[in-house]
């Protein structure tokens, strides 16, 4: 594959003072099932078999989370392959004497595994080592181990490969990583060299342009549609770890993946003692439609705008009369509702109501969207407000981005927690922005706020 290419190319780079090879040293980070493997055998057997340029007898050694792994890597994708290879099959002599498994070369090159311990590498000299899954080492000590038995070879490598870490949990990972990261900044072409595909951190997990950037095997050993399955079956920070190569919290720790940050959203706590005007209503569903809610959104003195849910409640049966009951009261501008929402089955209902039907705003999927942005950047700018309602606050809390064409909405997480509430409200500030009242009339006397 492409990349796998051209991280070969690089640490094949000769200095040309030296005739030596120009990186003594590399990490590379990439998704899981991006090629990992593939490239290490290509990589070792090179070394092993090149021998104009490194000479006979070369020792190449490789590691994993533990010696039980690291043998089942070497069986499965390592001798696995040579054995199904015309090629290669007659040229490698493959040993499993326990504790020295190891594959021979006709040049007595050898390629063999190592346990993850202090003790791995001391005896003979080495000139290329691999460190895999590099992210659940939690000290140097493997490297350190390594290092002096490589340091009298002229073109020796040492390679620390892994998918990303667990933030906090990954120490060794995580070091090597900033120091990567530093090399490639100096951009000296020597010493260390750092590889690494990923997304950019607050990305949607969901968005397959994402995908696209971050994983080079995809179109190559993986389709998007498989990784859509995996999206759709696994933990969502699992799934960021695995195949976006993300950092993410250890143990299933929640982290901040709102559509809003959640500290932003509880520094927006405030109701005017004025009742806001004009004012706005939406409704919406939970997508097994047990549950409705009617939020309002409304002007307020102060430039900003109110969002406050008037009422939840089970099914959907009550919500025609609920709506024109609070016409009546509110007078809105308008009454939205998302044509692509589960409540949008309503709509035969509330149009034989006359004055809701002059009042209903049916919101296209592509509109919703736009609502969903309106409601991010108040949030972000500090102009909307919230009466601190336990229903509004969960719906915030648990809302995720879906993408939907070229563009993203508010939904429910996998979980399926009912985020109706703030969809609801979305819809509200945006049938607020959109409709312009007939006429408004200042209120003659103050009128207390009504918090429901």
């Amino acid at each position: 594959m492409p990349w796998q290419q051209y991280v070969a190319d690089v640490l094949m780079e000769i200095d040309p003072e030296t005739g030596r090879l120009a990186y003594t040293e590399f990490g590379l980070t990439v998704p899981r099932q991006s090629g990992k493997s593939t490239f290490v055998l290509a990589k070792a057997t090179h070394r092993c078999e090149a021998k104009k340029f490194y000479g006979a007898r070369q020792s190449v050694v490789y590691t994993a989370q533990t010696r039980k792994d690291a043998r089942k890597k070497f069986e499965e994708d390592f001798a696995g392959v040579f054995e199904e290879s015309k090629r290669f099959r007659a040229r490698v002599d493959p040993r499993w004497g326990n504790g020295n498994e190891h594959i021979r070369f006709p040049n007595q090159s050898r390629f063999g595994i190592e346990a993850s311990t202090e003790k791995a590498g001391h005896g003979p000299v080495l000139d290329e080592a691999y460190i895999d899954e590099a992210f659940a080492q939690m000290d140097g000590r493997l490297e350190q181990a390594f290092r002096p038995s490589m340091i009298t070879r002229a073109n020796r490598l040492l390679g620390w490969i892994s998918t990303a870490g667990w933030r906090d949990g990954s120490p060794y990972l995580e070091s090597k990583r900033e120091k990567g990261i530093a090399a490639v900044e100096a951009d000296t072409g020597f010493g260390l060299a750092y590889f690494e595909w990923s997304a950019p951190e607050g990305c949607d997990p969901a968005d397959e342009e994402v995908w696209l950037d971050c994983m080079p095997a995809v179109g190559y050993t993986i389709d998007l549609a498989a990784i859509r399955d995996e999206y759709e079956a696994m933990d969502l920070w699992d799934f960021q770890r695995a195949y976006l190569n993300l950092w993410v919290p250890k143990g299933g720790e929640v982290a901040a993946q709102t559509v809003v940050d959640i500290t932003r959203w509880g520094e927006l706590i405030g109701v005017e003692e004025i009742r806001p005007a004009p004012v706005a209503l939406a409704v919406s569903a939970s997508p097994d439609r047990k549950w409705s809610t009617i939020a309002l959104a409304g002007a307020r003195r102060d430039g900003g705008t109110q969002l406050q849910i008037i009422q939840t409640g089970r099914g959907t049966e009550w919500v025609p009369a609920r709506l024109d009951e609070l016409r009546r009261q509110w007078k809105p501008v308008g009454i939205a509702i998302g044509t692509d929402d589960p409540a949008s089955s309503l709509i035969p209902d509330l149009e034989k109501i006359r004055p809701l039907k002059n009042k209903l705003l049916k919101v296209s999927q592509g509109d919703y969207a736009r609502a969903c942005g309106r409601y991010v950047d108040g949030v972000n700018a500090g102009t909307i407000w919230h009466s601190d309602q336990p229903v509004l606050n969960i719906s915030v809390g648990a809302a995720r981005w879906r993408k939907t064409g070229d563009s993203k909405v508010i939904a429910p997480p996998k979980d399926a927690t009912d985020v109706s509430p703030l969809k609801a409200a979305a819809l509200a500030l945006y049938a607020l922005a959109s409709k312009k009242p007939a006429e408004q009339q200042p209120h003659d006397t103050p009128r207390r706020a009504v918090i429901l």
